[in-house]
């Protein structure tokens, strides 16, 4: 793992919790920030700022699913695992089972048949992940795949059967202006534009609806995105116990 991955582990947990938070940005799930941060603390405190290699420690961490777990381990340290997202799933579903797309969920049936086409070698294994996914993102993608330039084409199950289509799950579109996600995007937008706390009038001046305001609030305390101060202000999460206990060391 390089050297430079360490320092920002080791970095990113010296800072409280709510510099992460206020990194974040308008990423998306900031919650995923908090466990970015849970998780640098637990690599600097029991790993010296390194990633482990070995995935049962990886799925140990904070936020970590199958995944990510095998995502790391097999490009970060080139071992054997078999690493399904999107593109790889629709990929072995339309090469081996004649399918335009994947189920909806992940079973136990389709990662055995993934780790079963995985070459043996370790680091060949790794980089036929990659292929794999890179191949479903450029060349087999989801609504127009190019199967002329694809490499694996006179072997494609669903290109041999004529493309067969599958209904699509019905899936309604989601609006975004007025949710409750929205109102808690905007709230967290004003505690990271000041290094000070804010009040409650800080938050008014941002969103009409006070009810929605409220629960949106309650939710990102229960969260523990905002931490409630004596003073009645609101601020980003402050040093975690971690940190507390080494400041008084």
């Amino acid at each position: 793992m390089p050297v430079g991955t360490t320092l920002y582990f080791c970095s990113l947990a010296a800072q409280p919790a709510g510099e992460a938070v206020r990194q974040w940005g308008t990423l998306g799930y900031p919650r995923r920030a908090l466990r970015l941060h849970e998780t640098a603390t637990i690599l600097t405190a029991r790993h010296g700022g390194t990633v482990p290699a070995d995935v049962d420690a990886l799925l140990a961490l904070p936020g970590i699913g199958p995944y990510t777990a095998a995502a790391v381990a097999s490009f970060a340290f080139g071992q054997r695992h078999a690493v399904l997202d999107t593109n790889v799933r629709r990929v072995l579903a339309r090469l081996v089972a004649g399918r335009a797309r994947p189920a909806p969920a992940l079973s136990a049936a389709e990662r055995r048949l993934a780790e079963s086409l995985l070459p043996a070698e370790p680091a060949v294994a790794a980089r036929w992940s990659v292929a794999v996914m890179e191949l479903g993102a450029l060349v087999c993608s989801a609504a127009s795949p190019d199967c002329a330039a694809c490499p694996v084409a006179g072997g494609c199950a669903w290109l041999a059967a004529g493309y067969p289509e599958e209904p699509a799950a019905g899936r309604r579109s989601q609006r975004y202006d007025g949710t409750n996600r929205q109102c808690r995007g905007r709230l967290l937008a004003v505690l990271r534009g000041s290094a000070a706390p804010a009040a409650r009038s800080d938050f008014d001046a941002v969103w009409a609806d006070r009810a929605q305001l409220d629960r949106a609030l309650d939710g990102l305390v229960a969260d523990g995105l905002v931490h409630p101060r004596p003073d009645g202000r609101y601020a980003l999460p402050g040093p975690t116990r971690q940190h507390e206990a080494r400041a008084s060391a």
